[in-house]
This record gives structure tokens, sequence and C-alpha cells, in this order.
């Protein structure tokens, strides 16, 4: 039945005219749909955001790094009226958590979790309570998050793992650990493996997700979802699964496979090893997963209810994810969202009006936003915008969901798309090249009756792998082209279900190869003798800075993640050696700045070797504004 009804819709596919036949206008911006609004900050109040807070009559707790808690009057800056802080808690170690609860707060510090109540109503905190406290080792890395309560009241929390060379859980217990706070204030280990959890939350059914940071273990960006027992890959915590509270009893590093293998393959011969439900590519997606949180506005920001938003501290971005269930277990899509925060996204929760707070520092922990810290608000407009909805994994390949009906000349034109898939290394280094890059080919696309959907049959679905399905060339009805035209699909598995029945591809005998001259042998020869430099055409490099997303670390002459151009223009290396350093990065180069580069060996070597060229053509001037390269080029 479903293979006759995929012929009826081919007839009336070849027998139909084109009735959308608009020049395709400007493509809008993120802008366009989503405005972000800057809270308004004191100038003697340093708000280096650690946690988010929304209190039920509209004002806003937040913590900071710098151990103080204040209260926001009027966020929203009604009337034009500035938000009023004040100053409700101080002393506190470095506060990268926050909540609020019956009345009064609870703050996550480095060692303790604080319950905070103002008992006289003066919006002062008069009582400081540890609910549950923790040891330390004093080592740098042992930041701890939270707290986030479930359903039924029950707080939890997520400790980094330390770090001495590559992470070390050993120094203070439950390191790299996800734990629940009991009644009586004792920590009871649920999962282990976390690296950085800077940011973890439970949806609606009570699940728990967390995103992780790129690093040792962890090939690249990715959000989990954990359950009792789960071990999500990070070898440094291992070592408290001894205790005989772990639910675990992996005892050491050596029961991991080191083998630089995908994690998909090594999670075959270690069964508590769990899969990431999301894979974010490194610098294509973010560079340093934080908060992740479900959408549970009823609509007030879009048409996204129940999908996930994820921030990204180092890109100072909001990111968005989709899940689904195959077999029992999560996996899904990332899609980019909306860049342009003003410091590093650290912190998002929820405001009444359905506003999106985003809490943001970058002291320390580079970030593409240039303050140090901040406020702000993204807000949608009401304005619908084009772009993939969903991408569901099916039998055979994938189906694109849209938020606008879809012009089907477009959408079944092979041409429109791009898809490929990859992976990453699991290894005991920090980070990971993409690996096993391949295309994938495309045997059919079939537009749904109400234009709403695509299904693309594809040909080689790869378990385990990063599938890209990106979509430049599909337009809407007024010819306007993706908002965003790419998404990153993690198929751990293929669901079950009827498959379109389409002809095999044909084969294509290769033409016999043509055995060259021996006078076109000495002109080859003599061209490559006499080859030039790369051209440096700096409006094509900007483009493939974009493309790469190498602006997400970098700028001309503006220390970000990573140093400005100018700066590697001043070291003097040869466009091959800064190929070389591109897919073999060497972080002890650059030891003022705490974010290692990843190998980014799947850019094409003429196209590094342009960029390289281009870097070393730099003099102390800037040239090019690398950040007003935007969508529409």
């Amino acid at each position: 039945m479903l293979r006759q009804s995929y012929i009826l819709i081919l007839a009336v596919v070849l027998s139909a005219t084109v009735v959308h036949s608009q020049v395709p206008t400007q493509k809008l911006l993120e802008e366009d749909y989503y405005e972000i609004k800057t809270i308004a900050i004191p100038t003697d109040v340093r708000l280096e955001v650690g946690g988010v807070a929304p209190m039920p009559d509209g004002r806003v707790g937040v913590c900071t790094r710098r151990g103080e808690v204040w209260i926001i009057e009027n966020p929203n800056q009604v009337d034009g009226t500035p938000a009023h802080f004040t100053l409700f808690a101080s002393g506190l170690h470095e506060a990268l958590g926050l909540a609020y609860r019956d009345g009064a707060f609870y703050c996550c510090q480095r060692g303790e979790l604080t319950k905070l109540t103002d008992t006289d109503g003066d919006d002062q905190a008069d009582l400081y309570e540890a609910v549950a406290t923790w040891g330390l080792s004093g080592n740098y890395h042992e930041y701890s998050y939270g707290p986030v309560f479930d359903k039924n009241g029950d707080i939890y929390l997520t400790f980094n793992v330390s770090w001495v060379g590559y992470g070390e859980g050993k120094f203070a217990k439950w390191r790299g650990w996800l734990v629940k706070v009991t009644k009586d204030g004792n920590l009871e280990p649920i999962a282990a493996g976390l690296r950085s959890p800077a940011g973890f939350n439970i949806n609606a059914a009570g699940d728990i997700f967390f995103g992780e940071n790129q690093g040792d273990w962890v090939g690249s960006g990715r959000v989990t979802h954990l359950e009792k027992g789960d071990f999500a890959g990070n070898a440094g915590s291992l070592h408290w699964t001894k205790e005989p509270e772990s639910p675990l009893r992996l005892l050491s590093k050596a029961d991991v496979p080191d083998t630089g293998e995908p994690m998909y393959e090594a999670a075959k011969k270690l069964k508590e090893l769990k899969l990431p439900a999301v894979w974010f590519p490194h610098a294509l997606m973010g560079i340093s997963t934080a908060d992740v949180i479900e959408d549970d506005t009823d609509g007030k920001f879009g048409p996204f209810k129940g999908q996930y938003f994820v921030l990204d501290q180092g890109q100072s971005k909001v990111m968005r994810m989709t899940l689904e269930k195959v077999n029992g277990k999560y996996q899904g899509a990332c899609y980019p969202f909306r860049e342009g925060f003003q410091s590093g996204a650290l912190r998002g929760r929820w405001g009444l009006d359905g506003s999106l707070l985003v809490g943001m520092t970058s002291r320390g922990w580079g970030s593409t936003g240039t303050d140090q810290y901040g406020l702000q608000r993204l807000v949608w407009n009401g304005e619908m915008p084009f772009e993939m909805k969903n991408v569901r994994a099916m039998p055979d390949g994938f189906e694109i969901e849209f938020t606008q009906p879809i012009s089907r000349k477009t959408a079944e034109d092979f041409a429109s798309y791009e898809l490929k898939s990859f992976t990453y290394k699991y290894q005991h280094e920090y980070g990971s090249p993409i690996i096993n890059s391949e295309e994938t080919p495309l045997r059919a696309a079939i537009v749904s009756e109400n234009r709403m959907k695509v299904r693309l049959v594809l040909g080689n679905l790869r378990k385990g792998y990063i599938h890209q399905v990106q979509a430049s060339g599909i337009t809407n009805d007024a010819g306007q082209p993706l908002l965003h035209d790419i998404s990153y699909y993690t198929l751990n598995d293929i669901p079950a279900g009827e498959m379109v029945n389409v002809p095999p591809p044909a084969i294509k005998t290769a033409p016999l190869p043509v055995k060259a001259s021996k006078k076109s042998k000495k002109k080859a020869k003599e061209g490559s003798e006499t080859s030039t430099k790369p051209d440096v055409n700096p409006k094509q490099v900007a483009v493939l800075l974009k493309k790469h997303a190498c602006v997400g670390c970098h700028a001309e002459s503006t220390r970000v993640v990573g140093p400005p151009y100018i700066d590697i223009a001043k070291r003097n290396y040869s466009d091959e050696k800064i190929l070389d350093l591109v897919y073999h990065p060497q972080p002890a180069n650059w030891p003022e700045y705490a974010t290692e580069m990843a190998p980014m060996s799947h850019i094409p070597k003429e196209e590094v070797l342009k960029i390289a060229a281009w870097i070393n053509a730099l003099d102390d001037k800037p040239k090019t504004d690398l950040n007003k390269i935007d969508n529409r080029d």
C-alpha cells in the first residue's frame, strides 16, 4: 500500500505544472525573528553569571562566580524602566547554579549545596543552611553544578572531573559523576563518565540530559541521556566505582577501550558505555556545550514546543535540538539557532513571558562574545521562521519536517541537498579530528501531499555516525531559502518500518585511463615548478573561514577563544606549517589560551592553504571584517 501511494504521488508530480515562479527573495536573518534584548547591569555589579532562577512574581535570581546572589526586579524593563538589582547573598564560593523553590534559593557552591532564606522579607538572605557538602582537593577544574529538581522534589548535581594532564577524578570523591542529594543530605551516585557537565536538566518525562565539552575521551560536544549505572565515557571518574554505593563496577581506565575507534564501536565492547543522544560537531555547531533546556513555553517561543535549546559558552550562541526514541533509546538532531550574545552563554532559563533568559560569563573561558559577563533575553516576535522543524530517522533515510510549506520543485531536486556522514575518535587524548567522512548518496526525495515534509531515501545509512542533512536549495512559496539549512542527526540505531521501493542506482563504468605523453608530462612538471601561492581574495577567504567555523574561535585582530590571525602571522609560519598546525594543533604554542584547538584535518588542503596565504599577507592593520560575512554571502 505504501509503495502504491508513492507511485501515485510520483505520477502527480510528473504531470503537474510549476505554479511557484517567484524570484527568490533576500534571505532573512536570525534577528528578524528572535531579538536579543540586553538587561542593563549597574556599573558596580560584576554579574559573572553562574546560575539563573526565575521567581513566581516575575523577578529573577542570579548567582555569580564571585559568590553573590542578586535579585533583579523588572528584568523585562517594562515601560523603559531599568531593572533594579538587590544583593540577596554574598560570601559564597564560585556559585555555578541556582534554583528557587518554596520561597528559598538553592545555590550550588564549589563544595556545598546551600539553602538561602529571607526570613524577614527584606530581600536579603538571613539564613544560610548547608543542604549537602562534599570534599575538594583544590584542583582548579573541580567545578560543581546544579541544583536541578525533579518532579518529585529530589535534587541532582553534577561535578567536573579533576584535571591533571588528562582528567582524574580520584582527588575528590564523586568527581565526574551525576549525583542525587538524599533527604539526609548524602550524595547518591547515579552515573559516571562526565568530564565537564556545565549544563544538565530534567525533561517533563523525568529524563536527565547533560551537555558535555570536548576534551579527553570526548571527541566533540554532545548531549547524553543519563540513567542510573551509565558510564558516559570519560574514564577519569572510574576511581570511585570501587565504592560500595557505586552503581558501576568498572574499576579503572584499563577497562575502557582506548584504541581511537569510534565510540559506537567501543560501546560494543563495553556494555556500560552510554552513547550520546546527539553529537554537536565541534566548531561546526559549538565548542563548549552548556545548558540544556526543554521548551515548555506552550508556543510562546515559536514553533518548537517540546524541543530543546542548548547553549554554547565558547561561541556565545543558542542551538536547537530534537529528540526521538528509536528502539527504546534517545537519538536526534541539532540545528543552528541564534548567534550574537554578548558573552559566553552558560545558563538558560525560561522567563514567565516565554522569553529565554541567557546568563553569561567569559573570564578565563574565552568566548566570541567580547564582554566578560552579561544577562540578555531572547524574544520571539511572532513571525514564523522558515526552518527545518524536525529531522527524524526512517528505515531507509530521513524525513525532514518544515515550519512552512516547501516548493515541490526545489525539494525534489537532488541538487538541493548535501548529505554525508562522519564521526570522531574515542580516545584518552584531547578531542578528535573528524574521521571516516563519506558522502551519502541520495536515491529519492519524496514530498508529502501538504508540502510540509520531504522523505530522503539514502544509499548508505551508517549506525553510530553523525549524518549531515543539508538542504540549501529548498525554498518556500515566497522563494525564500531556509533560515538555517543544515542539521546533524546522530544515528545510533535505525528504526523498523516499511522502506520505499526505488530502483537501485545504475552502475557506471569508469573510462579507461589515458596514458600521458612525454610532452604532457614535461608541461605538467614545468607548470608545477612555476606554480604560485594560492590566490588571496579576502572575501573568498572570509567565506571559507565562516564555512569551516573558524570565526567561532578566531578573529582577525582581536583575541577571542583562540589567538587573532594577526598574532599568528607574526609567528612567520610558512603556509605549509599553518596547514600542519590546522591538521595537528600544538596547544603548547599558545599557553595563554585555555581552550585547546581540535584537529581540523577534514578541511581540504587547498582551502587551508588559501587561508594560510591570507594570514601571512596580514600586517597590523585589519583588512576584512569577518563578522560582516553573514548568511547572505
